[in-house]
């Protein structure tokens, strides 16, 4: 049986993995969301492993919500185009970040500062907004099972075409 068909096209696995803005929510059993900004994620060059870092201590909600369902949605947006990819996966896990997510983490830090300095916002703006502890992170990993265009316009919400 042949693998099934990537969610992503290299085009979108090549914004995510550049670093641009990304919003991880996740919901509670009565359907009430819960989010926030993650500082810092990756992605496997096949786009099939997606791991968002959020701190632990402003994130507690969310990330009790990821682990009682397993479900997680994140929106990946560049400031300047606002061209946004949406993700949801299921089942997806929690980790302590550690020493060997530090160099993505700066890789993560240094793409902010350049997509968001396109838009006017200094280094120190998006050195505080942005500033965390390694060991007060937690990496939350899935599989994306869906994938959609969220850029404003005509195809915001569509779902995107399997990669070929």
């Amino acid at each position: 049986m042949p693998p099934p068909a990537a969610l992503l096209s290299p085009d979108h696995i090549a914004l995510i993995d550049k670093g641009v803005s990304a919003i991880v929510a996740s919901r509670d059993a009565a359907l009430r969301p819960s989010l926030m900004r993650a500082v810092g994620a990756t992605i496997s060059p096949d786009g099939g492993q997606v791991t968002v870092f959020v701190s632990r201590s402003q994130s507690r909600q969310l990330l009790l919500d990821i682990a009682a369902t397993g479900e997680v949605a994140v929106v990946f947006s560049q400031p300047l185009s606002h061209r946004t990819v949406q993700l949801k996966g299921r089942q997806a896990t929690l980790r302590p970040a550690g020493d060997a997510d530090a160099p993505a983490l700066r890789r993560y830090l240094a793409s902010m500062e350049e997509e968001i300095g396109a838009v006017g916002f200094g280094p120190a703006f998006v050195h505080a907004m942005f500033a965390h502890r390694l060991d007060d992170l937690v990496a939350i990993g899935f599989t994306p099972a869906e994938a959609y265009d969220q850029t404003p316009g005509p195809r915001a919400g569509t779902a995107l075409p399997h990669a070929a």
